[in-house]
């Protein structure tokens, strides 16, 4: 029997990708997001690592700065970790037909490798109970690539699917993109929310330039009554514009 090395703890949240009124989804109660110079550190304090954070650090950049060089050239990577590849998505309607950026993108895809998926027997994971908010985002699609959680492509839409999510309430509320960057906001106007229902919203994406954006709902949306404040909620994943 494989030793118990690691815990997760995880709330419900009603499942509004299906019609089940009864069943729910789990999703992890992360604590936060760990940067490289915090895993480095840790990998020294706690991993006995025998560099210092700095040094691995350094190296990791270097690693990484390669290895997207190489991905650029179309090379696969395998880390053991994790394993990565370059994807073209779009149709050519031809065998003749040549690479259009305006139809056609390039993306990067990154899957779990054998030494991390063997780690999955060692993971407890512990129901800690009903999600105390019960608003949530489960998953974003984005209608022109097909892209779930991940490319997103301006000025086409999104379909948002989740849990009370209909945008109602004072001007506060709507959904926004935010830069991870600049931090700028970028709201979607009211026009450009096509479908507004409490398990899914289908907008038009706003003209965002290039870079990644975490996606925020804000609504007093509750059900039968409005909540007195607005409740924001986000999706766990980035999305990306190239």
């Amino acid at each position: 029997m494989t030793a118990i090395l690691h815990q997760i703890k995880a709330s419900l949240y009603e499942n509004g990708l299906t019609e089940n009124p009864n069943d729910y989804i789990a999703k992890v109660s992360s604590e936060r997001t760990l940067n490289i110079s915090e895993i480095c550190q840790a990998a020294v304090s706690r991993g006995g690592a025998d560099t210092t954070p700095q040094a691995m650090e350094h190296n990791f950049k270097l690693f990484m700065k390669e290895m997207g060089y190489q991905l650029c050239d179309g090379y696969s990577v395998n880390t053991g970790y994790f394993t990565a590849g370059t994807l073209i998505r779009g149709v050519f309607d031809s065998k003749t037909e040549t690479f259009d950026p305006k139809k056609h993108s390039i993306l990067f895809q990154f899957n779990q490798g054998d030494l991390l998926r063997k780690e999955l027997p060692s993971i407890q994971v512990d129901i800690v109970g009903l999600a105390d908010a019960t608003n949530f985002i489960a998953q974003v699609t984005d209608v022109k690539s097909g892209s779930v959680n991940d490319m997103i492509t301006p000025g086409r839409n999104l379909k948002i699917i989740g849990n009370k999510l209909r945008i109602s309430g004072n001007d506060t509320c709507g959904i926004f993109f935010i830069n991870q960057v600049t931090g700028v906001s970028s709201k979607v106007d009211v026009s450009d929310i096509v479908v507004n229902n409490p398990s899914e919203l289908i907008i038009v994406i706003p003209e965002l330039a290039p870079g990644t954006y975490k996606l925020e709902v804000k609504t007093q949306f509750s059900g039968s009554v409005l909540l007195k404040d607005p409740r924001t909620f986000t999706i766990d994943n980035l999305l990306t514009v190239q």
